[in-house]
């Protein structure tokens, strides 16, 4: 059995992910992961620090899974595109979950830095690593752009046909 930290982490993500920030209570999360009460604060202070434990899991674990997915492909376009099919293998694996990122931004009040700097975090680090594939900075923050409303549409729609029509773009877009 795992530790209680992860078994908090897991039963986290699983309710974040299914029944939203918000609706998510830490009574559920302790009866859920099996831990005492005290074990979860012996953790995480709050649900807040829960939550930006999630984040953070959560950003290394998707950056992971892109560059592990795109590293087959070889050259500028090809690797562009091939995050674009990640998204694709995201959506069929999290059947159309969307953004972790998004969602939790979409709970929270504007002025909760707390939660805000690690999903600003990570949709940075997002734009980095368009940057670091295209020179040209208007292109890789087109393709950036074009990348999340991929995520908003696909979750919306339960579709990949907007991904699928942005490979097409990619394609003329880029040399």
């Amino acid at each position: 059995m795992s530790s209680p930290k992860k078994r908090i982490l897991a039963t986290a993500s699983v309710l974040f992910a299914s029944q939203g920030y918000n609706s998510t209570g830490i009574n559920q999360i302790i009866a859920e992961a099996n831990v005492a009460k005290a074990s979860f604060y012996q953790h995480f202070k709050s649900k807040e620090d829960l939550c930006v434990a999630f984040l953070d899991a959560r950003h290394e674990y998707w950056f992971n899974e892109l560059y592990d997915y795109i590293k087959k492909a070889e050259g500028l376009k090809s690797k562009v595109v091939s995050s674009f099919d990640f998204l694709i293998h995201m959506n069929a694996k999290e059947n159309f979950r969307g953004c972790s990122f998004l969602n939790i931004l979409s709970e929270i009040p504007g002025d909760n830095l707390k939660l805000l700097n690690p999903i600003q975090r990570h949709k940075e680090d997002l734009r980095e690593f368009f940057k670091s594939l295209i020179a040209d900075e208007a292109i890789s923050d087109h393709v950036y752009l074009l990348f999340e409303s991929c995520i908003t549409e696909s979750k919306m729609f339960k579709s990949n046909q907007l991904i699928e029509r942005s490979k097409s773009i990619i394609n003329n877009l880029i040399n």
